[in-house]
């Protein structure tokens, strides 16, 4: 017979049906009353936690406010007298540098508009290699001015329509500015001459030595085709103790650290280039080996000998005299190395192998066994020197493909800010390869052009006509800080710039170390780089007009779950 169920039993089962259907009823009824029960507008959109700002005062403003910030950090670094900021990273690493590049890197800017900043003085860093401080306060200050126009209660279309127009007529009154162009690479009078200000702007006082540096290892390294100068051939390696002027160039590579055996002196050397080091091999998976007695013992140990003996006497048999390891260098292997009269020098980082066999023209090999002729390399000498308590491997080539600037001085922060110095003024050689025109440095450029766009502001109908006049002003931002910062008065100093080049005197700019207010930048050789100038002003605005251009900032809730407390880790239940 078919099974019946007792009535209790379905009744229970109806119960539990209408049970689950109230509650989904329920959620259902509570989900929609939290989506219209909340507050209106783009907040209803959001997620729980999302945040949503608009209008002129919440957006444009906070956002220029952000970045006028951001600005007036890295003002005060700007030229030959600029001050340092001590900064300390998030790993507790400290950094006493005027170089805005680093701050900026280190600085962890976190607000969305002032990323925006950021990013246009790295693209200036990746682009030229210099003038970042430069997209960083002309931004800074041409947000100011559009504020003050926004205040005025002029929109903001007709700021990004001036600000645009400007910027093209400020690139067009840049080109007769020009006043010298770099005709010989390989001269190194000349190089020095355009390297000087932008090593003076960083390093006053160290410009003429460090400059003199730059220029020999640039023209020992500079291919038949200027336009091809790689920065990465011009190494430089630093030393603690003696001073800036005890420092020299090495046409070759200098390693900071000494050979790994005894030997330390060869002439006219073969060498080879191991990757992976140089020591026993061992299986990819496990193994196990049974010893039965002690004789097998003793001559299992024999065989890993005699294994390297075979290995480093088929280098020498090879006529190497000099081995460049990748990794590390076993004790029986510098053993063998020391009995052969091998020099064996470990390298731990893999770009600076690389770098050693673009040196010497060696291929790096990554088996173990003896080098094939083709996969030598060849240097002229390699010895050792001692610097303050310092070895350094010096490897000399004959046709050199790299030469390093061995730096000294007294302090690891000066030595890094000499090192960023020279890093930027090979950049700016690398910028000469390719564009050889230099302007008027010393704030006179920016002056000048400054000058003309007030002229031909004057003669643009509309509204645009503000935003250019504005543009004009936030110019003057150079010149000005240049004087605070060597201690002028900067309304004379701008005033007496302004009469200079009304009088015709374009090359007038900012004396920082005489006791006059004005100079010609020409004649006292101070040169700014013309295509970095023009990067410098692209980015710039690019950074600008892309913050003009947003009217509402939309925030969703940041993932991940709630923060730690903040006396350590929670409880176990």
């Amino acid at each position: 017979p078919p099974c019946r169920r007792h009535p209790a039993q379905t009744n229970r089962s109806v119960f539990s049906l209408a049970h689950f259907l109230l509650l989904c009823l329920t959620s259902t009824s509570s989900s929609i009353h939290k989506m219209f029960g909340q507050q209106g507008g783009i907040q209803s959109l959001l997620k729980e936690g999302g945040r949503h700002f608009s209008g002129v005062d919440e957006t444009l403003l906070k956002n220029i406010e952000a970045c006028k910030n951001l600005a007036q950090i890295t003002k005060t670094s700007l030229g030959p007298y600029g001050m340092n900021k001590l900064i300390v990273n998030h790993l507790g690493k400290h950094f006493v540098t005027s170089d805005t590049n680093t701050m900026v890197t280190e600085l962890e800017v976190a607000h969305p508009a002032a990323k925006l900043v950021v990013m246009g003085a790295k693209s200036q860093e990746q682009e030229c290699g210099d003038g970042t401080n430069l997209v960083v306060s002309l931004s800074g200050e041409l947000l100011m001015r559009a504020e003050e126009l926004l205040k005025e209660g002029i929109h903001a279309v007709d700021v990004l329509k001036g600000y645009a127009l400007a910027k093209d007529k400020a690139l067009e009154f840049l080109e007769p500015l020009k006043i010298w162009s770099i005709k010989d690479l390989r001269s190194e009078e000349e190089i020095q001459k355009c390297v000087k200000t932008c090593i003076a702007s960083k390093q006053l006082g160290f410009e003429a030595p460090l400059a003199k540096l730059v220029a020999k290892a640039c023209v020992k390294v500079m291919p038949p085709k200027p336009s091809a100068f790689d920065i990465d051939n011009v190494r430089v390696t630093k030393i603690m103790g003696g001073n800036p002027d005890s420092s020299f160039v090495v046409e070759g590579m200098a390693i900071a650290r000494g050979p790994s055996g005894v030997e330390t002196h060869k002439e006219k050397a073969k060498v080879a280039v191991y990757a992976g080091g140089i020591e026993a091999q061992t299986s990819e998976t496990k193994g196990t080996v049974l010893l039965e007695s002690a004789e097998q013992l003793q001559n299992y140990t024999k065989g890993e000998e005699a294994r390297m003996e075979e290995f480093i006497k088929s280098i020498k048999d090879a006529g190497v005299d000099v081995v460049v390891s990748g990794g590390s260098i076993s004790e029986i292997a510098g053993h063998f190395l020391n009995k052969y009269k091998i020099l064996a020098i470990k390298i731990t980082s893999k770009f600076e192998l690389k770098r050693i066999c673009r040196t010497v023209g060696a291929t790096s090999i990554i088996r173990t066994g003896p080098p094939l002729p083709e996969e030598l390399g060849y240097v002229e000498s390699v010895k050792v020197e001692e610097y303050a308590s310092q070895k350094l491997t010096i490897l000399k080539t004959r046709d050199t493909k790299i030469a390093t600037i061995v730096l000294r001085s007294a302090s690891p922060n000066i030595l890094d800010e000499l090192e960023r110095a020279i890093d930027n003024a090979v950049n700016v050689v690398r910028c000469a390869a390719k564009d050889p025109h230099f302007l008027p440095g010393a704030g006179a450029t920016e002056i000048e052009v400054a000058h003309q766009l007030q002229q031909f502001g004057a003669t643009v109908p509309g509204l645009d006509q503000y935003a250019i006049l504005k543009f004009a002003e936030a110019l003057e931002v150079v010149p000005k800080i240049l004087a605070e910062n060597s201690g002028h008065n900067h309304v004379d100093a701008i005033t007496q710039l302004y009469a200079e080049h009304q009088a015709g005197k374009k090359n007038m700019g900012i004396d920082v170390e005489g006791p006059s207010m004005l100079l010609d930048a020409a004649e006292a050789g101070i040169l700014d780089h013309a295509e970095s100038k023009k990067w410098a002003l692209r980015f710039a605005l690019e950074a600008v007009l892309t913050i003009l251009q947003v009217d509402q900032i939309i925030m969703s809730k940041q993932a991940g779950g709630p923060k730690a407390p903040e006396g350590g880790a929670r409880d176990a239940d």
